[in-house]
């Protein structure tokens, strides 16, 4: 909305390309279709909170071969479908709130800033503070775990971590999980893992916070969705996995407040989930327009090829900023970008770690990637 006010007076000199929305344009997978054909009659039922049991034994499955866990998930009690993993998040912040209990002083969630939008309105659901951790070129682009005061972490009900990070592409690592995780412990708060990313990377398979868990996944719950994975953002499913405590009270409040799933839906899932070739062509596709951003934008803007995800996240600092760079770029060049600033929040001190970025999403076509760089170099070199 804030882009779109930023933008309105202007007119683009050359048809429009948009790298603003983060929505997946690659094909949607041959198998879809026929399977909703299949389930059709199932649209005339209401679908239970939990999910069939045939999705959660496929997301179990897929979690036990795609990463390293300390045990397989059990479909019985450790997974939840949900309605996209959005919703998920926001009504998670809302269930720790009431699952932790009491905290000392006011409770607080957790996150990294810049962040997802639904991290923030979860929270203030929740009545929680909203507590913002910078996520700069410095640390990272992860919360730095240091920078936590015991007076904070007293107080935490939840942290949100987001890996592959949105926008900045960041993975954590085993060791970054491991120590959250020791907290999250010591402390008794929620990891609440957003692992939306995790199957887009172009060179390592990033890992997952379940992976550090421990044996009952205790105080970790991870949030992933088929929309980056499968290429089905309007389908709307995914799934939480974790803690069995936290998701046993995160499916009563769900089963009277959330979206349920519809079943024909949850069987497209299961194919989805039992079947990699679609999303290793995925990211084959990705890594063409990664090595095009490589090869058009080099070092300019601090460009490094990110870890995970879709997103480039780009240092204009010195042209102008990340309004003045959106608003060039989309009145001389034709190219839609958001400004870093607009997915942040300022800190107490008033700094805002978005600002002097912007954030590309390399969804479209590779021809219209490549163009959509070239213009953008062309107009702000």
């Amino acid at each position: 909305m804030r882009t779109t006010e930023l933008l309105a007076p202007y007119q683009p000199a050359k048809p429009l390309i948009t790298l603003s929305l983060g929505e997946p344009q690659h094909p949607v997978p041959h198998f879809v279709g026929p399977i909703l054909a299949k389930h059709i009659a199932e649209f005339g039922r209401y679908p239970l909170a939990k999910g069939i049991e045939p999705f959660r034994r496929a997301a179990a499955n897929w979690l036990s071969n795609r990463f390293q866990l300390p045990r397989p998930i059990d479909p019985e009690s450790e997974i939840l479908v949900l309605n996209g993993s959005r919703e998920g998040l926001f009504f998670a912040a809302i269930t720790a709130a009431r699952y932790v209990g009491p905290r000392k002083g006011r409770p607080a969630i957790l996150m990294p800033n810049p962040f997802y939008p639904a991290y923030g309105a979860g929270a203030r659901a929740a009545g929680c503070e909203l507590i913002y951790l910078p996520t700069t070129r410095a640390n990272g682009f992860l919360p730095d775990l240091d920078t936590l005061d015991e007076a904070t972490l007293a107080r935490t009900v939840a942290m949100f971590i987001a890996s592959p990070a949105n926008p900045q592409g960041a993975v954590a690592s085993r060791d970054y999980f491991t120590r959250l995780k020791a907290l999250a412990d010591r402390y008794g708060f929620t990891i609440l893992s957003d692992e939306c990313y995790s199957e887009i990377y172009t060179r390592q398979a990033p890992g997952s916070a379940l992976e550090c868990a421990g044996p009952d996944f205790t105080n970790v719950v991870a949030f992933q969705s088929l929309s980056k994975r499968s290429n089905l953002p309007g389908m709307r499913v995914g799934f939480a996995a974790g803690d069995g405590k936290f998701l046993a009270t995160f499916h009563e409040f769900r089963n009277v407040a959330a979206p349920q799933v519809p079943v024909p839906l949850q069987h497209v899932a299961v194919a989805a989930y039992s079947d990699e070739t679609h999303v290793e062509e995925n990211r084959r596709l990705y890594r063409i327009k990664f090595d095009l951003a490589d090869q058009i934008l080099g070092s300019r803007y601090g460009y490094v090829r990110p870890a995970g995800g879709f997103c480039v996240w780009l240092d204009v600092s010195e042209r102008g900023g990340d309004e003045a760079a959106a608003v060039k770029l989309y009145r001389d060049a034709g190219v839609r970008v958001i400004p870093g600033s607009y997915l942040s929040r300022l800190q107490p001190d008033g700094f805002n770690p978005g600002a002097g970025y912007i954030r590309l999403a390399l969804v479209s076509d590779s021809e219209s990637t490549a163009e959509a760089l070239h213009r953008l170099v062309e107009i702000l070199d």
